[in-house]
């Protein structure tokens, strides 16, 4: 379950890298669904959460904006794998109400985790900013603020089901790339067509 957890929350981190960060630090701070180690308590510190979450609304309102969320992603391609590392790391050492005995895998060796969700984000941040401009430049940038608010979305709904309920991110990774299939496949048929 704990592989879920950290799967999870490195996936949404690669769409939102704050959504994760800030929902791991509130929840563990404000509620008994997250209890962060020792190593990661430094999540919960009320500084850290209100740097994050002032960097969350600046990710927010650049991710709407046409043009700028290309400028953005870029940015955060460093941001977002860095941050999967952290979630995956802390979310995998966590006590959870899914997982009530983190121990095997993030024991096993502290930085396999972390190494595991810097890819993980890094592979879901690289495809977002792949599907991005191909979808600005279809629709003239209308689609900047659609697919920004189903990707907020789809951050929190996977933050939420990977700490209650880590089964459900096999469906929503599943889900994503069935997604992002389509929207390749579409752009493949259209750059064929003309």
């Amino acid at each position: 379950m704990e592989l879920l957890t950290g799967f999870g929350l490195a996936t949404a981190a690669g769409l939102n890298a704050y959504i994760p960060l800030l929902a791991l630090g509130l929840l563990s701070r404000f509620t008994d669904l997250v209890s962060l180690p020792h190593g990661w308590a430094w999540l919960e510190n009320g500084w850290v959460m209100a740097i994050v979450a002032i960097l969350l609304v600046v990710e927010v309102v650049a991710d709407k904006v046409p043009a700028l969320d290309s400028v953005n992603d870029v940015i955060q391609t460093f941001v977002r794998p860095t941050a999967g590392g952290i979630v995956f790391g802390s979310g995998t050492a966590a006590q959870t109400s899914a997982v009530t005995d983190p121990g095997a895998f993030a024991q096993s060796g502290q930085w396999i985790p972390i190494a595991v969700g810097v890819v993980t984000a890094l592979v879901v941040s690289l495809t977002k900013s792949t599907v991005r401009p191909a979808a600005n430049v279809a629709t003239a940038g209308v689609a900047a603020p659609v697919l920004s608010t189903i990707e907020d979305v789809a951050s929190v709904g996977l933050v939420f089901a990977a700490i209650l309920l880590p089964v459900l991110v096999l469906v929503g990774v599943i889900l994503l790339g069935w997604a992002v299939f389509r929207i390749l496949r579409r752009r493949r048929r259209k750059a064929a067509a003309g």
